[in-house]
């Protein structure tokens, strides 16, 4: 299975000068055009002997200083963090024939950020992420169940659920990140932005 990627060539020209100005464009051109879940990422966490692990999260927010997600900090992923904090973050963006390719470490963000967005989640949600011992073995889904409805008795639709102790953000801090475009021939643009002391270094990759 094959696809002949179409577009306009991708330029050094065409770049902003900051990675994350470059990608809330890109963002924005893919929310625009409809495409189902933007902020899905796929995040790549290892061990501290090399061991790699890769799922689908949902970036929350991304600014200047980074992107954020949240989690179960003892997840799989998280306890990975913890031990290693180098990580790969990946954008499939592929209805646009687009990319994003992001290299750095990872840290918590602080509480005051974790429970201000814990508040904007659905009730439901936030039941969920004390109901869910995540990436642990569970018995079944009737156990699951059971433990959010157990939950949800105790606090109704309507009551404060506080922030779980073991759940909030992460922040992915970029040191490198790519952006590829399909183009016919496998002649895809790949520009590069590299931290560097006091700045960004940009280079174009073959394909």
């Amino acid at each position: 299975m094959r696809e002949q990627y179409r577009a306009a060539a991708f330029l050094e020209t065409d770049l902003a000068a900051e990675p994350m100005d470059q990608f809330a464009s890109w963002f924005k051109e893919a929310v625009a055009g409809g495409l189902h879940e933007p902020n899905a990422m796929v995040v790549s966490t290892a061990t501290p002997d090399g061991r790699p692990s890769s799922r689908t999260v949902l970036l929350k927010a991304y600014d200047a200083r980074g992107f954020v997600f949240f989690t179960n900090y003892g997840s799989r992923k998280g306890r990975e963090i913890e031990a290693n904090r180098y990580v790969g973050v990946l954008f499939p963006w592929h209805p646009l024939g687009r990319q994003v390719v992001v290299t750095g470490t990872a840290s918590r963000i602080g509480r005051g950020e974790t429970a201000a967005y814990f508040r904007t989640r659905p009730h439901g949600s936030q039941l969920g992420a004390w109901a869910s011992e995540q990436s642990s073995p569970v018995g079944s889904r009737a156990e699951l169940l059971e433990r959010y409805e157990d939950l949800a008795a105790r606090y109704p639709a309507g009551e404060p659920v506080p922030v779980p102790p073991y759940w909030g953000g992460i922040r992915v801090v970029p040191e490198t990140v790519e952006f590829w475009q399909g183009h016919e021939n496998r002649l895809h643009d790949r520009l590069r932005y590299v931290a560097e002391a006091g700045g960004w270094r940009v280079e174009r990759l073959c394909p």
